[in-house]
Parts: C-alpha cells; structure tokens; sequence
C-alpha cells in the first residue's frame, strides 16, 4: 500500500506541474497578458514571411504586444529589487522597452540601449504609482507624498546610474579613438583606474617615427654632399611634409591622428650632422609639458663620385682633324650617407628646439 501512495504522490506531483503549465499558457479569458506574448510571437512569424514596409509594421506591432504583455505579467505579483521599491518586472520591461526604441536589427545591445535602460524602468515604475488596480480594472491616482519622495529618489538614482555608464562608453571609446592616453598617469584622477599594465611609449608615435625614417633615409642616402645640405637647411618643412603623409597613411583609423605632429632638430657633430626625427604628443597630457619620442639619425659624407666633363670646340673645315681640341676635366664629389638608430626614446618634457 505505500508504495501505491508513492506511485499517487508521484503522479500529484506531476499533475500540480501540469495545472502550474496549463495556469501561464492557457488565458483564463480573451483580454489577458497571455494573450498579448501570443500576439507578438504571431506578429514575429508573420514578419519573418513578409518583406518591404509591411515587415516592419507587423515587428512594430510585435514589440508592442511583447513589452505590454510583459508589464502586464510582471505587475500582477511583482517581486521587488531587495532594498528597493523597484520591480523585478519593471527592470524587464525596460529592458525592452529600451531595446526596441534604441537598438539596431544587427547590434541589439547598443551603447545606447544600455545607458537609457536605468531611467526607463525608472520611469515604468514611476507610472505604476499614477494607476491602482490591474488590467481592465485599472484606474487614475496620484501617489502619496511619501510615494512621491520615492518616486523622486529612484529616478535620480536610476539617472545617475545611467550618467556613469554613459561616462563607461565615452572613457572606452576615447581610448579606442585616443590609445596613446593609456600611455599618460592616472594617479591624480578621481574617476579613472587603471586595472592592467599598460604600455610605457605610445604604440602610435614609435609607429610614426619607423616608418618616418627610412622615407628620410631614401630622400638623403647616397646623394651629393651639397644638396644634403640644402635638405638640411630646409629640413623642418622637408620632415614636416613627410610626417604628415605618415600619419594620415598609418593613422588613417584613429581619431589621435590630428594630434600628432613631426619636427625635426639638426645638429653639428664632428663628421656631419645629427638629425632629430620628433614625432610631439600635442593632445591632453597629465603633465603640462607633454611628451614626445625622438629617433636619431647620423647623416655625414660617405665616399665618393666621379664625375668627367668634355667640352667640344669646333674648328675650321680646312684645318687638319687633330687640330681639334678637346678639353677634359674631372671632378670628385662627395655623396651622403645616413644611419639612423633602432630604438627610440620617450621624454615627459617640452621638445627640443632647433639649434
């Protein structure tokens, strides 16, 4: 006999899940949330057989069934965010809400959609307290003063809330746009941590002066002395131009681009010149000086060209053929040679100026 009451409780059991399904997905009448989730499903399908314009009214009537119908269920027997008068229903409901006004069809969790997520289930709790009752029993109130102090409280919270993501997204795409500040100190900064070590030079300006310097180094090896010179002389507008086209080829995708600059510094050394390649950080910087990196190069005179000049004279008909002269000269000109160095260095300083 027990193990026939076993075998009953059993199917008691199975028989109070089954009255549990049949009480959520059969409406106990027409106008109930259940109703509505089966509306939207419905549109759902429908929109996905449709095309053109009428896909899109049919998915706009879709959400709306699926966000009423959700508020309507949530709001029947609400749960309650601990410490909070929010509803775990009204979190939901904004959700959707929030997807459905500001989402893409590709993207669903768009920046957007997460930052306003706070203030409208905010706002969906807010409006509960303006109706009593359910469904078609609903009617107009307006809260107590004690509800209002509420009210105001946990909108300001949620917006609030809402603010600091909102500065999430604006902090992560300034470093997407701007990754040479990842480089700069944030100890002195009352919103800013850093969680992971980061690099010491900005990927960015070594990245300008590598691929700066053999431009530099094609326009002045094996040249002659004398225009390397020249080059020389007029080497701030001659790096200026190459650096520019630098980085708008490399830093085509980054937003920093506007903010870097090339400059050059020449000096005298003993068997040539020195030439500074400077690539200068003009964006904000935790020190008021800035920085920049800088790769030095070597230009000085490396070997030697021959160079041989003839000069014809023309001579009378009638004289002899070697009585024409011909003069010959040579000349040795001197040809350029440029090294520049591997490695580069970063200075937190104010650059160096022309000398």
């Amino acid at each position: 006999m027990r193990i026939i009451r076993d075998v009953i409780g059993i199917f008691g059991i199975f028989e109070a899940v089954y009255e549990r399904i049949k009480k959520i997905l059969i409406p106990p009448r027409a106008y109930s949330w259940q109703t509505l989730i089966y509306l939207s499903l419905f549109s759902w399908l429908m929109s996905s057989l449709s095309g053109g314009i009428v896909k899109d009214i049919i998915a706009f009537c879709g959400w709306l069934f699926l966000i009423f119908g959700t508020a309507w269920y949530t709001t029947d027997s609400p749960l309650y965010i601990p410490g909070t008068n929010m509803p775990i229903g009204a979190v939901i409901t904004g959700f959707l809400v929030s997807v459905f006004a500001f989402g893409q069809e590709e993207d669903v969790l768009t920046p957007r959609t997460i930052v306003l997520w706070p203030t409208i289930a905010a706002v969906i709790t807010a409006m509960a307290e303006f109706f009593e009752g359910t469904g078609t029993e609903a009617k107009t109130q307006i809260p107590k003063i004690e509800e209002r102090q509420k009210i105001i409280v946990l909108l300001g919270s949620c917006m609030v809330i809402s603010c600091w993501l909102q500065f999430y997204f604006v902090t992560e795409n300034w470093i997407n746009e701007y990754p040479s500040l990842l480089v700069d100190n944030y100890k002195g900064s009352a919103f800013v941590i850093k969680t992971q070590s980061t690099d010491k030079i900005p990927k960015n300006g070594v990245l300008i002066l590598d691929k700066l310097a053999p431009q530099v180094e094609a326009q002045i090896a094996e040249q002659p002395w004398s225009q390397v010179e020249q080059w020389l002389i007029n080497a701030r507008q001659n790096v200026n131009n190459l650096g520019r086209q630098v980085i708008q080829t490399n830093l085509a995708t980054y937003e920093e681009r506007f903010l870097w600059r090339v400059e050059p510094c020449v000096s005298n050394i003993k068997d040539g010149y020195k030439l500074d390649l400077i690539s200068i950080w003009d964006g904000p910087s935790s020190n008021p000086r800035g920085y920049y990196i800088e790769k030095s190069c070597r230009v000085g005179p490396g070997g030697y060209y021959l160079v041989k000049s003839c000069r014809i004279d023309p001579v009378l008909a009638s004289e002899s053929a070697s009585s024409e002269t011909a003069r010959k000269t040579e000349d040795r000109n001197t040809i350029a040679e440029i090294e520049c160095e591997g490695k580069t260095s970063f200075s937190v300083a104010s650059p160096p100026q022309q000398k």
